[in-house]
């Protein structure tokens, strides 16, 4: 019996350890439950907060132009060297030190301003000389007129042969041809002193003066005295290729001289980059082309009646060139990566893909003429050029040219 009673008490002491047991391993289950719960609650809010963010990382907003047709007016420009319609050298003609400066550099001059006094004694002196010849010729022309006049009446009277009176009168033409000589010395020597005072051939204005008061000038001598322009017109000399796309668009079998005509009035850009008032016409262009260079000289005439532009003058002639259909983008669409211009086109993906584009550049420093590289209707970024990586799909905001041009009648 008390064995009985005693393997009774085990079991019940052994189920009562298995609910122990039980009971501390469904808590820790229950709170090992509850940490999963709230791990996966985490990951889940998580993962939905990256998938929107990387939901609008990959696809950011920006804006988007549909390239169209438009009218443009574009310029090509030349450098170009100033020259008036007349540069005239000044030279001395005779030899001599310089006594008087009367002008300064740059001042205007009219036509027959005294501008340089050279003086040397030597041509006052031959003046005097020939003054005095004159004198002693006139007295031997008298002298030989009387002779003649003595002898007429005695040959008559057969008091002398008429020998003599020929003799006369062959004397007093000699005298007189003496006296004619005379007076070609002085005159000769008048035109002499008269080139010590050296005047303006032509209204202008004085350039350089290289030689200052007292120099000694020659007729000979390399330099001259100074230049004098007169810039009543002013000429533009430029060079232009033969390959030159102006000239490429005409007529092969014309002369250059007859490819120059139809070309429109040129504008000209001076050094502090303001545009000269008038327009020039195109005149001239050489006959010869430089074989080393493949190019020709220009000549393109403006007016000048203010004086504004000033011979030996730098400037650039712009020649403008007006397009009816051209595709027009602005430059900030653009990326220049080692000299080539690269838009980025949007593709049916939403992603967009670079293209490169062959420019021409509108004045003003702002937009670009597309020769090649798009066509209408391709749409390219416009906004967050800079930023936007190769590839990269995005959300497209289409823009019209009013915002994507916003240009005025004067640019396009």
């Amino acid at each position: 019996m008390r064995l009985v009673f005693w393997e009774f008490r085990s079991i019940r002491k052994n189920i009562d350890n298995m609910k122990v047991r039980f009971s501390v391993n469904s808590y820790r289950f229950q709170i090992a439950l509850l940490l999963a719960i709230a791990v996966f609650s985490l990951w889940s809010c998580g993962s939905k907060q990256n998938a929107q963010d990387n939901a609008t990382t990959a696809a950011p907003k920006y804006k988007v132009y549909s390239v169209i047709d438009t009218s443009a007016l574009l310029y090509t420009e030349y450098p170009a060297t100033l020259k008036g319609v007349q540069d005239i050298e000044i030279r001395p003609k005779i030899d001599g030190y310089i006594d008087k400066v009367w002008v300064d550099e740059g001042q205007a001059v009219k036509k027959g301003q005294v501008l340089f006094t050279i003086r040397n004694p030597e041509y006052e002196q031959s003046l005097r000389s020939a003054a005095a010849a004159i004198e002693s010729a006139k007295a031997q022309v008298a002298s030989a007129k009387l002779a003649v006049y003595k002898t007429i009446p005695l040959v008559k009277k057969g008091i002398i042969s008429n020998y003599t009176l020929q003799a006369n009168e062959l004397t007093f033409a000699s005298q007189k041809a003496l006296l004619a000589e005379a007076v070609a010395t002085y005159k000769n020597a008048q035109v002499n002193l008269s080139y010590t005072t050296i005047t303006s051939p032509v209204s202008g204005y004085v350039g350089t003066l290289p030689m200052k008061l007292g120099s000694y000038v020659s007729a000979t001598s390399t330099d001259p005295l100074t230049t004098v322009s007169d810039i009543n017109k002013i000429y533009a000399y430029f060079s232009i290729s033969e390959k030159d796309p102006l000239f490429l668009s005409q007529d092969k079998n014309l002369s250059f001289a007859k490819r120059i005509e139809p070309l429109p009035n040129a504008n000209l850009l001076l050094t502090d980059n303001d545009i000269y008032p008038l327009k020039g016409k195109m005149e001239t262009v050489s006959g010869l082309i430089n074989t080393s260079t493949g190019s020709f000289n220009i000549r393109a005439g403006f007016d000048n009646p203010q004086h504004t532009l000033r011979s030996g003058g730098t400037g650039t002639i712009r020649i403008p060139e007006q397009l009816s259909n051209a595709i027009v983008i602005p430059q900030s669409a653009t990326n220049d990566i080692q000299g080539k211009i690269l838009v980025y086109v949007l593709q049916k993906d939403s992603s967009i893909v670079s293209a490169k584009v062959s420019v021409k550049e509108v004045p003003g420093g702002q937009y670009y003429v597309v020769n090649s590289g798009l066509k209408t209707g391709d749409k390219i970024l416009v906004e967050g050029v800079g930023i936007v990586a190769e590839g990269t799909k995005i959300s497209p905001k289409l823009v019209g040219p009013s915002q994507a041009l916003a240009v005025d009648s004067t640019s396009l």
